[in-house]
């Protein structure tokens, strides 16, 4: 049977193939400390006790029709709402687009702006761009970052393929590194933008920004999230905002995403997903609007599961730098947001104990699934090379103690290699 020749050269995700390899020896009996998916694993981290409440409370009321295409209007009122009082970015309702998580609202950005051939260009790596730049049509221009920048673009490594450019698709904090952009980073970056834009002739189309700041609310120690109409507000006409409460209220499921923006764009972006479907169940939306505007509740909710958040990156992180003192070729970044750890593991060339050569990291990964129950994602999930020694390690769905004894088996697998 023929196909699309879109569909028929889509390539499926790398992380959901590690994980469907982790969730069959799980269901063997294995016990495996999963690190792979940026998801919560709800008897860890729950939702706030608040918002489930709202969340029951409006399925009771009966909520359980069609929500407005676009959001109810509530939830986008008290989104705006939170938006202004927690990053001082004043929008109106109108400008706020509702829908089940951040992923549609990204693909939806991608259509309204993207022609067949039109440039995208995002650094790698980064999440899934690959594959929306192909569902779109778009020609993807990947930018090599640096671990010396922490993989966040510079503007020296983005400004020679912006020229032509369509989007500009970036990422603070980042999915897969869980660094941040700096001020000053993202000033420069900011500022390249909007010299783009001013060379650009009338009608030609704009260069626009993609910021995804889903993981805003989860940076640790003096980390501060910077964005970008804060920091040059010339730039409001040119950025769409992917945010939502997926993340910072341990909600994966419960999908409710928000993205915000120039009005032309967001009302494009309102009609592609009112044929697509999209919407976040109206009971979710009902209890979002709802539990938002409970700062006190928020607050508190925040500051415990951040410091909980925190202590499993600590714990890797320290765990990862204690392997080093020790003299294995191992390495991570100190934690700055969002759920990640970056963790290096520099052993490719080895051979395993029964004679296999570890050629690429995905090698790597699945002989530490096999020898130290240990589940990770390789950065050439998110467009490096597959001899890149980098790693993702997310720690939502897994436990403290789980990763505490994970260490040990990653210790004697990374010994055991010759």
């Amino acid at each position: 049977m023929q196909v699309s020749r879109m569909a028929g050269s889509l390539i499926g995700s790398e992380i959901i193939k590690i994980g469907n390899e982790v969730n069959d020896m799980i269901r063997k009996g294995e016990q495996i400390c999963n690190l792979t998916i940026g998801d919560f694993d709800p008897t860890i981290f729950p939702i706030p006790a608040e918002f489930q409440t709202e969340i029951t409370e409006a399925y009771q009321a009966g909520n359980t029709n069609y929500p407005p295409a676009n959001g109810m209007a509530a939830l986008r009122e008290a989104a705006t709402t939170f938006t202004k009082q927690r990053l001082g970015l004043e929008y109106s309702p109108n400008d706020v687009l509702v829908a089940g998580g951040s992923r549609p609202l990204i693909y939806a950005t991608y259509l309204a702006l993207i022609d067949p051939g039109d440039r995208v260009v995002f650094p790698v790596p980064s999440w899934n761009n690959n594959h929306y730049c192909h569902l779109s049509s778009a020609e993807p221009v990947m930018v090599e970052t640096l671990p010396e920048n922490s993989f966040m673009p510079t503007a020296a490594e983005l400004a020679p393929h912006l020229p032509g450019a369509t989007l500009l698709a970036l990422c603070s904090p980042l999915n897969p590194t869980g660094t941040v952009f700096s001020r000053q980073n993202l000033l420069e970056i900011c500022d390249l933008v909007l010299a783009e834009n001013q060379r650009r002739q009338p009608g030609e189309k704009p260069l626009y920004l993609l910021y995804d700041q889903i993981y805003w609310m989860l940076t640790f120690g003096e980390t501060e999230h910077f964005d970008p109409v804060n920091l040059r507000p010339e730039l409001r006409d040119y950025v769409i905002y992917i945010d939502g409460i997926s993340k910072c209220l341990a909600a994966t499921g419960v999908r409710v995403g928000y993205a915000f923006g120039p009005a032309n764009v967001v009302d494009k972006m309102k009609s592609i997903l009112g044929h697509v479907g999209a919407w976040a169940p109206k009971a979710e939306q009902v209890a979002t609007a709802k539990y938002l505007p409970q700062a006190t509740a928020v607050d508190a909710f925040m500051a415990q599961f951040k410091a909980k958040i925190q202590r499993s990156l600590d714990a890797l992180h320290d765990g990862l730098q204690d392997l080093k003192s020790q003299g294995l070729p191992v390495d991570s970044m100190v934690p700055m947001g969002a759920i990640y750890l970056t963790a290096r593991l520099d052993v490719l060339g080895k051979t395993t104990p029964d004679g296999q050569v570890l050629a690429t990291t995905k090698d790597l990964t699945f002989y530490l699934i096999k020898e130290a129950r240990l589940a990770l994602v390789p950065f050439s999930a998110f467009g490096t090379s597959d001899t890149a020694p980098w790693f993702r390690m997310s720690v939502g769905g897994a436990s403290l103690e789980s990763i505490e004894a994970a260490l040990p088996r990653l210790q004697a697998a990374l010994q055991a290699l010759r």
